[in-house]
């Protein structure tokens, strides 16, 4: 039987956080004025709305959510509250995953105690620390299946890489990549895609020992692509680069959601997931984040190469059941099939850029102006 907002109960809740960078609307450089932009803002959203590690960037996070249409429209709301809190301060909001333009290194970091203790301990790498990401939740209570749902989800990291790759460009120039934003992340240490776990048991070993060596500062900051909140009773899916768009956001969180509840399927079957090799499977991560959905794709089980344009249905044949459980197969292959034909958040950028020539003009297109206007 379905609940009051009209999912079964095998369908979790989801949630996101986004991560945005504020400019300035002259010169389009990332300001610090993410303490001014968080106080004003919170007026509206509370604890909805944070800081980061870095003073150039902000943080929103949903409430839990059951479907779509909720999850957009939460993300609406914040993004609305959160650049009007920038407008009234002299900035601007754009959901990149990089910097586009100016000389923003050494970022100024955040004075809470856990980001100077970041500083002390990682030094160089969070001066360069000026990426932005979307993060999905997903209700997993079971933290013993939560493990286990990990395991399955890293065969379907690239795809996830690929369609939400938003940062070619960085500090003024084409890195080349779709997603530059993953290339400055894997550099800290314990990121990129989780190890396969045999249980919770062996999860909870392994990160005791990076917090007792120092590796990590504690369990909060844990790195991977796919990790167990420490917070909430989730599953947390960190590979994606902040969409240009809330629909973006919402159809990334829907996909998640659709891989951990097949995930959740197989796990009862008693599948504890595919060893991938490591070396392929970061491989094939780098190859997603270098192309996106252009050029060919790696297969992380065999190595081999195939079109791009076939990740996004091979990702509906596995997840069909899924989305089609939680009322979300309509919409979904509805913006997959846009996704398609307008490309990512990448693709928009360089189309951008290539008729108008200025990276200003590029951050004029990703300026949030309302959460209604995407990179056209």
């Amino acid at each position: 039987m379905a609940d009051s907002s009209g999912l079964r109960p095998s369908v979790p809740l989801m949630g996101v956080e986004e991560e945005h960078f504020l400019v300035d609307p002259l010169t389009r450089e990332v300001v610090p004025y993410a303490g001014d932009v968080v106080r004003k803002a919170a007026e509206d959203l509370g604890d909805l709305v944070s800081g980061e590690l870095g003073r150039y960037q902000v943080e929103t996070k949903t409430p839990p959510c059951a479907s779509f249409g909720e999850l957009h429209g939460e993300l609406r709301r914040l993004r609305t509250a959160v650049e009007a809190a920038a407008v009234a301060v002299g900035a601007r909001t754009a959901a990149v995953g990089a910097v586009p333009l100016g000389t923003p290194i050494p970022m100024p970091v955040s004075d809470e105690p856990r980001c100077v203790e970041q500083l002390r301990d990682y030094r160089g790498l969070v001066d360069e620390h000026v990426i932005c990401a979307a993060h999905v939740h997903v209700g997993v209570p079971d933290r013993e299946r939560a493990v286990l749902v990990s395991n399955h989800l890293r065969r379907w990291l690239p795809h996830l890489i690929a369609l939400s790759a938003n940062s070619p460009f960085f500090c003024g120039r084409d890195t080349g990549y779709a997603g530059w934003r993953r290339m400055m992340w894997q550099r800290w240490p314990v990121s990129g895609p989780p190890p396969h776990l045999s249980s919770y048991d062996a999860y909870e070993r392994l990160l005791t020992a990076l917090v007792d060596s120092g590796t990590l500062p504690d369990r909060r900051t844990l790195f991977w692509d796919i990790r167990l909140s420490s917070r909430y009773p989730t599953i947390e899916v960190r590979a994606a680069d902040v969409p240009v768009t809330a629909e973006e956001s919402a159809l990334l969180a829907a996909l998640v959601r659709a891989l951990t509840v097949t995930a959740l399927r197989a796990v009862e079957r008693g599948d504890t997931g595919p060893g991938l090799s490591a070396e392929l499977l970061r491989a094939a991560c780098w190859r997603a984040a270098r192309d996106g959905l252009r050029g060919e794709a790696m297969d992380p089980c065999t190595g081999r190469l195939s079109p791009a344009d076939g990740l996004l249905p091979s990702l509906l044949r596995h997840i069909g059941p899924a989305l089609e459980e939680a009322g979300d197969r309509e919409t979904v292959v509805a913006l997959l099939h846009r996704l398609t034909a307008t490309g990512t958040g990448a693709d928009r950028q360089r189309a951008v850029h290539a008729r108008r020539g200025s990276l200003h003009d590029v951050v004029d297109a990703l300026v949030a102006r309302s959460p209604t206007v995407g990179l056209r």
